[in-house]
């Protein structure tokens, strides 16, 4: 099925564009297993007995992303758009856990773990989006990238593929993303974050 097939992702996300609504109704089936595996992905490396779960998620994703006013381009776009919902939504909800409780320092963690959102304080994750956010005005193609692989669950492989981009270039990137992260969470956590 080429991607322009009106019943492909990208050919829905292009008729939803062009104001068929009706390809939004279509739309859902095509991507929900997907985006569950991407929520299931983020909550599982979430602290136990997090409160929100993975239905909820990508229910709340999803609505973001419907109501929201975005120029769709294709597949890796909308999955793009999901992944950086999700991790909105999750900082969201970690600034809400944030600012209900009082005392104690956060623990300082290696930023592998920070990546894979495996922090069991709220903290550990708004410094992760303070870093990927400063990333992102220092260099958004890595940034992206980051929020593909880590919040999106693309593979690296997938990365190559969506964005035509050899594999060897993209194993490049991320990892001078990954140090360009690390020497910032350092520089962060030494500044009293």
């Amino acid at each position: 099925m080429a991607e322009s097939d009106p019943r492909t992702v990208t050919g829905l996300l292009q008729a939803w564009r062009e104001g068929d609504r009706g390809a939004l109704d279509s739309l859902l089936p095509l991507v929900y297993e997907r985006l569950r595996r991407m929520a299931r992905a983020r909550l599982r490396s979430e602290r136990p007995g997090h409160t929100l779960q993975t239905t909820a998620l990508v229910h709340e994703a999803y609505l973001r992303l419907v109501g929201a006013e975005i120029p769709w381009k294709d597949r890796v776009h909308f999955y793009g758009a999901a992944a950086q919902a999700m991790r909105r939504i999750l900082v969201d909800h970690a600034r809400a856990r944030s600012a209900t409780r009082r005392g104690g320092g956060a623990a300082r963690l290696p930023l592998e773990a920070a990546l894979d959102v495996a922090a069991a304080a709220p903290e550990q994750l708004l410094r992760l989006d303070e870093a990927l956010k400063s990333l992102e005005r220092h260099d958004a193609r890595k940034s992206r990238l980051v929020e593909l692989h880590y919040f999106g669950g693309l593979t690296l492989e997938e990365l190559a593929l969506a964005t035509e981009t050899p594999p060897r270039t993209i194993e490049r990137e991320m990892r001078l993303a990954r140090a360009w992260l690390r020497r910032e969470a350092a520089s962060a956590h030494g500044h009293g974050s």
